[in-house]
Order: structure tokens, then sequence, then C-alpha cells
């Protein structure tokens, strides 16, 4: 009779696992090195896309919203497409981008990208002068603002207004940055921009686009009965603009105002770092604002103790004031600095960084979100003023006939006199103790 070791039964089962975990760390060591190759072998147009998926991954502001559109699934599902020429790695992207519901994580086409770098360090644009947002409500595009002197300006579309059409194109089609896209081209070419008003009165304009002088800062002097004010208005905020202000700051000084009306009325922003350097200028070691990135709320920025001017304020603000512009005006009513007077800010609260991509393309993506000295969050919120103006615009800003200008006259003039009566008053005590 044959008997079976039981010492060989259990020999075949060790080596019968021993096997599988072999092969299974072949399959898994295969399947890296396989991906590897994949990866590796991604052709150039492909290699842009995962870049693009790899710079919002590491940068965007909201990290839980990529579990909620499986974000790693997106980038899979995208590189599986066919993807050769640019405008398909161009489309991919945004097709890839469009589920973080973030119009300001964008593609820049070459184009969008160089236009976007000279609008931030230069002082003139060619296009029709529109400063455009997306409507919380409709989603549609809305003109934030029209830029002085503007091709759109003089054609009659005012803030409020939305774009529905580009050369025959729905803007719901092309989105927030490519409707800016197209309305700028090279100066002396023209672009028909179909518009509805609020109202829902639709109108079409032929605008011949040129170069828009954007003059981000001017001032002038206000003599007001016993009183001398300053006016200085910004229109954006670009590289220059810092060294402006202080520049225009130290003409005023030179020229004794007392009080300074700053008007920020329908500045849709530019480069943050400006926005804090102005603030910088008018307020002494106080927080400036504070940023929530993906990591959680950064500690404030503080200003530096010496200042451009220090006397009262106003700062006129409406539905046009902007991103960095309402920085600005919320760190200056935060800290008691300047009353805010006009209409809530349009609430812009996100931070872009652009990042290039390629040799001539970029991506901009948001970074962070500001909050205000007092932690209030600027995004879909806006800066509620001190003092609301139910008054029309006037047809040129600081004009003689600007009657939220001339409000803002006023209430320095009220302030400056109290200051007054306070002075001497307090010189008559003074001289009623020395009796």
């Amino acid at each position: 009779m044959l008997t079976l070791n039981p010492m060989n039964s259990s020999f075949n089962k060790l080596l019968t696992i021993k096997i599988l975990i072999v092969v299974l760390m072949f399959s898994i060591f295969s399947n890296n090195f396989l991906f590897i190759e994949r990866v590796n072998a991604l052709s150039d147009s492909k290699q842009l896309v995962l870049d693009a998926w790899t710079l919002v991954n590491e940068g965007f502001y909201d990290p839980e919203k990529f579990d909620e559109i499986n974000w790693k699934r997106i980038r899979q599902k995208t590189l599986q497409k066919q993807i050769e020429t640019s405008e398909e790695v161009y489309s991919a992207i945004e097709d890839m981008l469009r589920p973080l519901e973030d119009p300001y994580t964008r593609v820049l086409r070459p184009k969008d990208y160089e236009l976007l770098k000279s609008s931030n360090f230069g002082s003139e644009i060619n296009g029709v002068g529109l400063q455009l947002g997306e409507d919380d409500d409709s989603k549609k595009i809305k003109v934030i603002s029209t830029l002085g002197g503007s091709p759109a300006e003089e054609g009659g579309i005012v803030r409020g207004d939305f774009i529905e059409k580009v050369d025959g194109i729905p803007s719901e089609d092309l989105g927030l940055a490519n409707t800016a896209s197209k309305l700028r081209g090279r100066s002396g070419t023209k672009v028909i921009v179909e518009i509805s008003s609020e109202a829902g009165e639709i109108r079409e304009f032929d605008l011949e686009r040129r170069s828009v002088d954007l003059r981000p800062v001017r001032t002038k002097r206000l003599r007001e009965d016993s009183h001398t004010l300053g006016y200085l208005r910004i229109t954006q905020f670009s590289e220059s603009v810092p060294k402006k202000v202080e520049e225009a700051l130290q003409e005023l000084k030179e020229k004794e105002v007392e009080g300074l009306i700053l008007d920020l009325r329908n500045n849709s922003g530019g480069l943050v770092s400006s926005g804090i350097a102005v603030a910088d200028s008018l307020l002494s070691e106080r927080p400036v604002v504070e940023t929530k990135n993906r990591n959680g709320i950064k500690d404030a920025i503080i200003s530096q103790k010496e200042t451009s001017f220090d006397g009262p304020m106003v700062t006129l603000v409406n539905r046009g004031t902007a991103s960095a512009s309402e920085i600005l005006a919320g760190s200056l009513q935060d800290n008691g600095r300047s009353i805010l007077m006009g209409e809530k800010t349009y609430g812009k609260g996100l931070i872009q960084s652009l990042k290039s991509l390629g040799e001539d393309s970029g991506v901009a993506i948001t970074v962070a979100s500001y909050l205000t000295p007092k932690g209030n969050n600027i995004q879909g919120q806006g800066m509620t003023p001190d003092k609301l103006l139910e008054l029309p615009d006037a047809s040129e800003y600081g004009s003689s006939d600007d009657k939220w200008v001339r409000n803002a006259e006023l209430y320095l003039e009220s302030i400056l006199e109290k200051e007054e009566v306070a002075i001497q008053t307090s010189e008559a005590n003074n001289e009623e103790f020395k009796i």
C-alpha cells in the first residue's frame, strides 16, 4: 500500500503560494513598466494636455472639487482622445477644465496669453475697450465696464449690458475667456458685437479695434471753499500703477491737499500685488488682506509703517469695482482708513496664477480666494459701501457734473470742519489752562 507523506502536501502548498507571489509581482512590475512606457510615449500634443492637468492639480484652490468630479478619471478619458493639432490640444484642455465650474481657471491660446501678459505689464491694449465678467445668476457674459475713449464707449455700450454674440458666434458657446479674446485683435480690424440690455433690448455694433490708452492713474486738485482736496482715479492695477500712485500722491501733497477722493469705479482689477502696494501707501502697519488657499488661511499681509498720505479719505466704488480694487477698498474700509461711498462692488475674490504651457501658451489657475482684514469673503459677496449713492453715472468721471465726486467732497469738507472746530476748542482750553 502506498502511504502519502503529509510533508509533501505542505511543501506543494508553499511552492504554489511562492509561485503566485512571483507571478503577481511580475504582473505589477509589467503593468507599471507598460504604464511608464505609455506615459513616455505620449505625443507632444498629449503631453501638453497632461502638463495642463498637472499644473491645475498642483495649484487649484479647492481640491475637494477634484473628488466631486472624479478629476483623475477626467485625465484618463481626455488622454484617450485623438489629440494632434494645437486646436485639438486647447479644446481638450477646455473640456477637461469645464467640470471645475470656474471660469477663471482656463487655457490661454498664444494670442490670449500674450495679450494677458501685456495688459498686466503695459499701459495699452488693442481691442474695443470692454471689461467683462460672468453674471452670477444667468451665467451670461456681462459688461463690467467700458474704458473711457474706447470704441465700445463711443458706440454706446454701457455697464450691465450682456454680450450675446461676437462675429455671429454665441457667447455661451465661447465662454468668458474666448469671448474676451475674440473682441481683441489687430488695430484697424473690425468685430460685430450683438448686445442685449438689462431690459432685453437687442442691439448690434460694428466696432473697429484700436489701441486703447488705459491711463491707469489720473489725478487733479479740487478747490472747495476754504479747503483743498485731491482726486485720484485708478482705472486698473498694472505693474506700473504703484509707482504712478506714489508720484501722484507726492504731487498732491506738494499742493497741500487736506483730503483725498480715491475713485475705483469701474476698476475691474489687474495685478493683486499692485493693489496691495497701493494699500501699503495709504495704511500704516495695518492688515491689508488674507488669502485662503488649498492649505487654509494664510497670515494677513501687513502694510509698512510709512505712508504717502494720511489725511481723511473717501473711496468711490460701484458694480464695476472688482478683484484687486475690492481688496484695496476692503482693506481701507475694515481698517477705518476710508469710508466707501457708492454701490455694492462686483464680488470677484479669486486669485489666479498664470503658468506657461509650452513656448507660447499658458493656463490661468485659481489658486486662492481673498478675505478682507475682518475675514469677509469677497467672492460672490462684494463690498457694501458705508454710504450708498443712488445717482446716475457722470459722462466723465471726476468732471464738474460728477455728482458722486460732489458727495465725496461734501463729506470730506464736513470732516475737515469738525477737525478745525476740535483744534480750535483744544487751543482755547489750553489758553484757559495757562491763565
